[in-house]
């Protein structure tokens, strides 16, 4: 029987996964950048909290949770985010599954990171609607196996990625010594550079 603790943290889950999809879905379309930046890096440290606070789920449920989220849906919301962000989609990163095969931080995409973090909440949430018990157990067993193995790894590194956009940004406007033949593209440059070098200090 589930403990009054653990309805509360279930139910909180549910909230800020239902805040975050609806984040997702709309504030691409309706939000400028930096709104939408700031937005982001807000949602992802709750969400992030909230999962922990779940028991851990290390090995795979024996039962498949049913799937909502269509291919051509993940396609639009990615398409629209890494259209939002332009160039500062994409970012290097050491904390990758093919990092032991590259020697080098791999580049990855702040609009797949979120979208697939979506899809997760997405689908989670779909069983969550259909009203039974026992499959929402199924449901956000499924959905905290994939956190701990595949989408809590994108949210932190896409929360990574957009914390530094959004203070490199904030430093950049307020700097008025910024010479004026900085240009976006070598602004874009230099935080590549310097997150290639924060990266290798792991190693």
């Amino acid at each position: 029987m589930a403990t009054d603790s653990f309805e509360k943290d279930r139910l909180e889950f549910i909230t800020v996964a239902a805040e975050f999809c609806i984040f997702v879905e709309h504030a691409a379309v309706s939000s400028e950048k930096q709104t939408f930046i700031e937005q982001a890096v807000k949602y992802l440290p709750t969400l992030y909290l909230k999962t922990m606070l779940l028991p851990h789920v290390l090995t795979s449920p024996d039962d498949e949770s049913e799937r909502m989220v269509t291919e051509a849906e993940y396609e639009n919301i990615r398409n629209t985010i890494e259209e939002l962000l332009g160039m500062d989609d994409r970012y290097l990163t050491a904390f990758h599954p093919d990092i032991n095969y590259s020697e080098a931080p791999i580049a990855a995409s702040i609009s797949e990171d979120l979208t697939d973090v979506f899809q997760e909440l997405k689908d989670f949430l779909f069983n969550c609607q259909l009203g039974d018990e026992t499959l929402l157990e199924n449901a956000l067993k499924n959905c905290l196996f994939g956190f701990h193995y595949h989408w809590g790894r994108k949210l932190l590194n896409a929360l990574t990625a957009l914390h530094q956009l959004l203070y490199s940004e904030a430093v950049n406007q307020d700097d008025e010594d910024v010479p004026p033949f900085v240009t976006q593209n070598n602004q874009k440059d230099s935080f590549l550079q310097h997150q290639l070098r924060e990266d290798s200090k792991d190693f």
